[in-house]
């Protein structure tokens, strides 16, 4: 029985995921192979994602494959209420509404894992987590599951290193038509309007302040340097570091961004990026944001502990008043702000990402469960075959090797 916040949305949520299925034209010729193929057939699939319109495309196109859908969201503010009901409509199960606190979270999780699922789409990790933590003993019914976040793959490698990961996961992450595009063109585009359709701000002269310079922070920044902003990059790894200083960007620790900022935008994976210390620093007016997968980028309690007073200044923006009359402000809650504060990712964008997670997906349906467990690439096959299928879809047509060309290349 699905938990949502109203089955009377779904007429809303309906034309949402139409506009988005008419311009994923990949993902619609795998569901059409999905239709055709039913490599789901009788399997159960735990998903936790960020239940909006492009996500519920890859649901339904898993669902038509055979799949018995169980869905749930990855983040308590990226869920929209509409394209949850109508999901729950169409007849999937779906565990998720927006604005839940973080134990009806964890209950949903559990809602979508109890059922002994089959195959696991995760985004963030915490299925793959609780699935470990608390339903060990439906791990032997588990096939196996597909990763989409570079901090998932961070907490599944260290559960591989301990020996602790149960079943394989494929790293949809990591494949060339996911981080080149999703984490680049995707988080550049998704981040600035989630900003600015929050704060309805210009961003042309702003000092923005990008903590992390990987393919997420790469678009961020690239695409606030087209906007005319001027860009400042932290980062910890010197050959990034290197990389921002050659695009152009100026490079220096946080501590000196932080009284130079306008508006900061995190993007490292990582725990306490911003704290106490810079808060201190900060112009009157600055304006945080995070985009990194969870909410611990920006040390939001020591932010609530150093002001003296909070209010809503808009939707989704919090006002902290420190004790000398500053404000900061917050958009929201320090989560993902292009997913909590705007409707994530360019649908065209999202097209080739959801194609790989659901080709993926086939893959390890397919496997019979004779892949190992631990953290599995995607196949090279899967990854080319997306691309070309993208091609396909913009009218491109590339040179091929010849067999002459091969031979000389060893292929």
């Amino acid at each position: 029985m699905s938990r949502i916040a109203d089955i009377n949305l779904a007429p809303e949520g309906e034309k949402k995921i139409e506009w988005a299925r008419r311009s994923m034209p990949v993902l619609n010729a795998i569901t059409e192979e999905l239709e055709r193929e039913q490599p789901f057939a009788g399997m159960r699939v735990a998903l936790a994602v960020h239940v909006e319109a492009k996500t519920a495309c890859l649901c339904r196109a898993l669902a038509r494959g055979g799949a018995e859908m169980y869905v749930t969201g990855c983040n308590p503010l990226s869920t929209q209420d509409d394209v949850a009901a109508a999901l729950a409509a169409g007849g999937l199960q779906v565990f998720a509404s927006h604005g839940v606190s973080d134990e009806e979270y964890e209950n949903d999780l559990r809602s979508v894992l109890s059922v002994g699922p089959s195959l696991i789409i995760d985004d963030g990790g915490d299925l793959t987590a609780l699935m470990h933590a608390e339903f060990a003993s439906l791990l032997p019914g588990v096939i196996g599951g597909c990763e989409e976040t570079t901090t998932g793959i961070h907490r599944l490698r260290m559960m591989a290193r301990e020996g602790a990961l149960r079943y394989p996961v494929v790293t949809v992450n990591d494949a060339d038509c996911k981080y080149l595009f999703d984490n680049r063109y995707g988080s550049g585009q998704s981040v600035w309007d989630g900003i600015m359709r929050t704060t309805n701000l210009v961003v042309a002269g702003k000092q923005v302040v990008v903590a992390g310079y990987g393919w997420c922070g790469k678009g961020v920044a690239m695409r606030a340097k087209g906007m005319g902003a001027r860009v400042l990059v932290t980062e910890v790894d010197p050959v990034k570091a290197i990389e921002a200083h050659m695009d152009g960007f100026e490079v220096l620790p946080m501590a000196q961004a932080a009284p130079r900022g306008d508006l900061f935008v995190t993007v490292t994976g990582c725990e306490n990026v911003i704290t106490a210390e810079h808060f201190a620093m900060m112009k009157d007016g600055a304006v945080l944001s995070n985009a990194g997968h969870f909410n611990v980028e920006i040390d939001t309690n020591a932010l609530r502990a150093c002001a003296e007073s909070v209010y809503c200044a808009r939707k989704n923006v919090e006002g902290f008043v420190m004790p000398d009359g500053r404000t900061l402000f917050l958009l929201a809650e320090g989560r993902l702000v292009n997913l909590a504060a705007g409707d994530g990712h360019p649908v065209e964008i999202m097209d080739m990402s959801f194609a790989l997670q659901a080709m993926s997906a086939r893959y390890l349906a397919q496997s019979g469960g004779s892949i190992a467990p631990g953290v599995v690439p995607v196949p090279r096959e899967i990854d080319l075959s997306v691309a070309r299928k993208k091609l396909e879809t913009l009218g491109i047509s590339i040179d091929r090797l010849t067999p002459e060309q091969e031979a000389y290349l060893g292929i």
